[in-house]
């Protein structure tokens, strides 16, 4: 009897696992479809993608590449080179001072603290488009458009990753190991960066990418603050290539220039999932 029950437990546990490998295999195809995809569409002509769909590569991805680099509408060093000092400055600072803040309404005790918190909360649930036009009128007010800068320092303010640091903080740091730092001497800052910091390196990594992604795919605040050509970044120079004339519009650059455009995002992406497997305590031990 018992021989029959664990046999009927074998086929039900051989079963899940199927249809979970089955699922992950299907979602995995989804994902990496797509990256085919569109590097099969940026080797093809635009009188190839005119045709519809295909798994074929074409003969055109050097032509391409070397008309995109050469458009005389677009220069891709430049964009690339605005993109990355936004995406990466916006993704340290974000991640850098919602930990920080996380980390303060979290172990301190204060009057308001938890008025702080919600109040935060609250603030995720405005769409960062209410206060555009205002942040706009400012902006050309004082003459501060075309500057990097101004799309890089808003970024500090991110109550989404806030909530997420926080809730990483909860399950991951005890209060004593800060009071026993403190004991032995420890400041706050001391404490903050040698030993919550890297107990905090898997989410860290984790909203490093969301914040690098969102800041290099950003059109809409750049599209209206940026219009010198050595000020744009790759989402505006996509778009221009796309709203070219039709006589002009070549859907080969465009393909060309989005494959371009993505893969600082996944070698962003290779470098920091690296610090995600790691474990959540080795860091602070070690310090």
């Amino acid at each position: 009897m018992k021989k029959d029950v664990n046999k009927s437990a074998k086929i039900k546990l051989i079963i899940s696992r199927f249809v979970v490998y089955a699922i992950l295999i299907f979602l995995s195809f989804l994902c990496l479809f797509f990256f085919y995809l569109m590097i099969i569409n940026s080797s093809r002509s635009n009188a190839q993608l005119k045709t519809g769909f295909t798994i074929i590569p074409g003969g055109n991805f050097l032509k391409n590449l070397y008309n995109a680099w050469h458009d005389g509408d677009i220069n891709i060093p430049i964009g690339m080179k605005n993109s990355f000092i936004i995406a990466m400055c916006s993704a340290i600072l974000t991640t850098y001072f919602s930990a920080m803040t996380a980390y303060g309404t979290y172990v301190y005790n204060f009057k308001g603290k938890r008025f702080v918190h919600l109040f935060i909360l609250a603030i995720m649930m405005i769409p960062s488009q209410v206060s555009a036009v205002g942040f706009i009128q400012l902006a050309f007010k004082y003459n501060l458009t075309n500057k990097l800068w101004l799309l890089i320092i808003p970024s500090i303010a991110a109550p989404a990753t806030y909530f997420y640091m926080r809730q990483y903080l909860q399950a991951t740091l005890p209060i004593d190991m800060v009071e026993a730092a403190r004991i032995d001497g420890s400041n706050e800052f001391k404490i903050f960066n040698q030993i919550v910091l890297p107990i905090m390196k898997p989410a860290i990594a984790v909203q490093m990418i969301f914040s690098f992604v969102g800041s290099w795919n950003n059109y809409f605040m750049p599209s209206l603050l940026l219009n010198k050509a050595d000020k744009k970044t790759v989402p505006i120079m996509i778009a221009t290539l796309r709203s070219a004339d039709y006589s002009k519009f070549d859907m080969g650059k465009v393909y060309m220039l989005m494959l371009m455009a993505i893969l600082p995002v996944m070698v962003i992406y290779i470098i920091l999932s690296k610090s995600i497997i790691k474990g959540v305590t080795s860091g602070s031990v070690k310090g």
